[in-house]
């Protein structure tokens, strides 16, 4: 990156830098939709899904985008419409935020913030802001039900989220994701450091919780009450058609990505793979790769459990978050400090 700076005008670093998040977002976005939501899912229903659009339908996915950029913008006119019209951009917004403190390799990153991670989860709730915002400003009954319901929902997971990764911080000594990805790098599990020390070994409990965690932040089965069509026609999307529609599907989609991304960071050592020195630069040639191979394995659950499960009542949901979540993950805290200091 010095090297970058001095060669390059600050317009010219930050377009590559905007292209970059791009292609790091709309990706691994495009990816999860072909594998999992037209392939795994319809072979799991023993069909074959999307298979005219290109071979094996793999551009399925630009001609739904092609038919919803040419569907009609419709306003409902009773919304507010400047609130109903910022409401997607704001939520994609948080997922742009999120992956800009996502290492790719060990100088390949966006930004390298002491507080990584913390940041990270500070700007993943800004898309509670963008839910409430969808469902207010649609003037609709269900629209309404369905932000409050996504409001409840993603306050009352954040904070198992948070306290999952506690244990990981606590282990790894620092919030900066590169040096939580150096640390699994250089560690060792009972003297040896074959592998290093991958914390989904020792942070196991701490992985499901956070497993759990983003799965409901992602509104994806079982979690899915606020967008349930059964009961909600379509949640906080109800009034949203063409081009606004595609960003909440894009924003879904990419948030998984994200996600399962930070996920990898934490828990499966990030780009890092062992036999090569975690120091080394061809860590930023093949870390992405690494990387997405990674997140792929994290999306897999995701949506397995999201194609396998029925949705939860509210009261469950709720119960399952304040009951269990949290206290196990207080336990997890607590016997990794204590583990920590022993050890």
């Amino acid at each position: 990156m010095d090297l970058l700076a001095v060669e390059l005008a600050w317009w010219q670093q930050t377009g590559i830098r905007v292209f970059a998040a791009l292609v790091a977002v709309l990706l691994p976005a495009g990816t999860l939709v072909y594998l999992y939501l037209f392939k795994m899912m319809s072979f799991m229903q023993s069909r074959l899904g999307p298979m005219e659009a290109g071979p094996y339908g793999s551009l399925q996915l630009l001609a739904e985008v092609g038919k919803w950029i040419q569907k009609e913008d419709i306003v409902p006119a009773k919304a507010d419409r400047w609130v109903f019209m910022a409401a997607p951009f704001v939520v994609l917004m948080s997922t742009f935020l999120l992956v800009l403190v996502v290492p790719w390799g060990p100088d390949a990153w966006f930004v390298d913030v002491n507080t990584g991670i913390y940041l990270a989860l500070a700007v993943a709730s800004i898309s509670v802001i963008g839910i409430l915002m969808a469902g207010w400003s649609s003037a609709n009954k269900y629209s309404l039900l369905g932000g409050l319901r996504a409001a409840g929902q993603l306050i009352a997971y954040e904070l198992p989220m948070v306290l999952a990764v506690l244990g990981v911080v606590i282990q790894a000594g620092t919030l900066n994701m590169n040096k939580i990805v150096l640390a699994q790098a250089d560690g060792e599990i009972f003297g040896w450091g074959g592998i290093g020390n991958p914390y989904i070994l020792t942070q196991f409990v701490g992985f499901l919780i956070f497993f759990i965690a983003i799965q409901a932040e992602l509104t994806q089965t079982p979690f899915d009450m606020p967008i349930a069509e059964s009961e909600l026609v379509s949640g906080y999307m109800t009034e949203y058609s063409g081009i606004k529609f595609l960003l909440f599907f894009i924003g879904e989609f990419a948030t998984a990505g994200v996600f399962s991304a930070i996920a990898a960071v934490l828990f499966l050592g990030g780009w890092y793979v062992p036999g090569i020195d975690p120091t080394s630069n061809i860590f930023n040639v093949i870390g992405p790769l690494i990387l997405m191979g990674k997140i792929l394995l994290v999306s897999a659950l995701i949506f397995w459990v999201r194609f396998t499960y029925p949705r939860f009542r509210e009261d469950q949901l709720q119960e399952l978050a304040w009951k269990y979540l949290i206290p196990l993950a207080l336990v997890n805290i607590v016997a990794t400090g204590v583990l920590k200091v022993v050890f």
